[in-house]
């Protein structure tokens, strides 16, 4: 969470589960700490890759917004899933009934003798889980690759982590054939 005066941002880090081909959305809470209005703008080192809604807005008095963030769907993967785009999302004391098409980039201007508070954000890509090896690692060619059980009808702690790992990873494939995002980045199912 942020330490700024003005609004607590959750989280600092925006982390897409990283799919080739699929838009991926992640949302951001802003908490407004005060007993005045805040303004906000959220402003990219990457404004073709994302979307941002609301990219500006104002927080009312001890309330909460939500800002979503959606990467577009991506052709190729990047090297060692390394990310450098960041986030700056900038708050400001506003005066009382400020509505958010009263919004202007003279509101942000430090130039000008405004106070603005400023959040960087990073963006992390989390890679998806991968599958586990089909074979055993220690089963030897010829032998069946399935768990064997113990006399007392026990799997062992190894066979049972790898069969962990197959469900874990056809769960994520079945979420994400039958789970889907429309053009407002609202995920729903098939």
């Amino acid at each position: 969470m942020s330490r700024g005066d003005l609004l607590s941002i959750h989280p600092l880090e925006l982390k897409f589960p990283f799919a080739l081909r699929k838009q991926i959305s992640c949302s951001l809470q802003l908490s407004n700490k005060t007993d005045n209005y805040v303004a906000f703008k959220v402003k990219t080192t990457n404004p073709k890759k994302y979307c941002v809604r609301p990219n500006a807005g104002v927080v009312l008095p001890r309330s909460t917004s939500d800002v979503i963030v959606t990467m577009q769907a991506q052709k190729e993967a990047p090297p060692d899933m390394n990310c450098r785009d960041k986030f700056l999302l900038q708050s400001v004391k506003v005066n009382d009934g400020i509505t958010a098409k009263d919004i202007t980039s003279e509101l942000f201007n430090k130039e000008a003798g405004h106070v603005v508070e400023e959040c960087k954000l990073k963006v992390v890509y989390l890679s998806p889980p991968q599958p586990p090896s089909p074979v055993h690692e220690g089963s030897e060619e010829g032998s069946s690759p399935r768990g064997s059980v113990s006399d007392n009808g026990h799997v062992n702690a190894a066979e049972f982590s790898t069969v962990r790992s197959c469900c874990i990873y056809l769960s994520f494939l079945l979420l994400s054939a039958v789970h889907s995002t429309d053009a407002n980045g609202v995920h729903f199912c098939c």
